[in-house]
Order: C-alpha cells, then structure tokens, then sequence
C-alpha cells in the first residue's frame, strides 16, 4: 500500500476494513482506493491539500478550509479512515467526535463560543448581514452563558 501504483491487495483490503473498524465493503474499499489513486496525482502515497481542492464539490463545501488540515498528508488507510465518519454506518460517537474536530478550530480539546462563531461564519458567509451575524450572535451568546457549566 506504500505507493498509489500498486494494486491492493487482500492483506491490505482487510488491513484497512479493520482499521476502519468495517464500516465499509471490501468492493467499497477498492473503490475508495481507485478515488485516492485519481486525487493522488502524483503517486506520492498521500493526498494533498491542493488535491483536495481539486475535487469541485470539496472546494465549494463552506466548511473545506476546516477539513483541509485534517486531510492535508492522508495515506490512503487514514483518508478511508477519514472518510468513515461520513459512513451511514458509523456509529453516532464517531460522528459526534469528527464534529467535535471540525468545530474545535484552536484544537485545545474544547468547543468554545469563538469555535462555534468561526463555523457561522464559516457557514453562512456572505450570505447573511452584518446587522443578522450581530443578532445571532447575540442569541448564541445568550444561550452559550446559560449552558456553561
């Protein structure tokens, strides 16, 4: 599996199914890797931000320049790894912890309230006011203080 080129094989199909605690098919496997190899331009054996960035729907994602650090460097067994928070298959604690990393902008192990007004910002960009930035961060505030422990 060192080098895109290769071809898997059995050993390494079954290497990544249980590294990615079986989430995906064996079939889904080969897929996924035959998707690393076209991102993988270069043959180096990991992907790059700018390969990433290559794919259309990635770029346009809102949240991709939050992703790009956590995928930026990938070998193809932690891309498919990556990829399993996605899964339909994935328990709801993966998920929640991939959440939890994308909101985590600081990655000091908290999701404080300047992470959660990076994701707005993130997410709603040019396509709300200032004025309505200012009101809804207003209300995250006033919910933030009333949760904080």
């Amino acid at each position: 599996m060192g080098t895109t080129s290769s071809m898997l094989t059995q050993y390494d199909i079954e290497e990544v199914q249980e590294y990615c605690h079986n989430l995906f098919s064996q079939q889904e496997i080969v897929s996924l890797y035959k998707r690393f190899c076209q991102l993988d331009r270069y043959g180096k054996g990991f992907i790059s931000a700018d390969e990433c960035l290559s794919v259309p729907e990635f770029a346009l994602n809102p949240l991709s320049q939050r992703l790009l650090p956590m995928i930026n460097g990938l070998n193809f067994k932690d891309f498919v790894a990556f990829l399993s928070s996605f899964s339909s298959r994935a328990s709801p604690q993966q998920k929640i912890e991939f959440i939890f990393r994308v909101y985590d902008s600081d990655c000091n192990g908290r999701v404080a309230f300047n992470d959660i007004l990076e994701v707005l910002r993130d997410l709603t960009g040019p396509f709300i006011s200032e004025q309505q930035r200012e009101v809804v961060t207003l209300c995250l505030q006033s919910i933030y203080s009333s949760c904080r422990l």
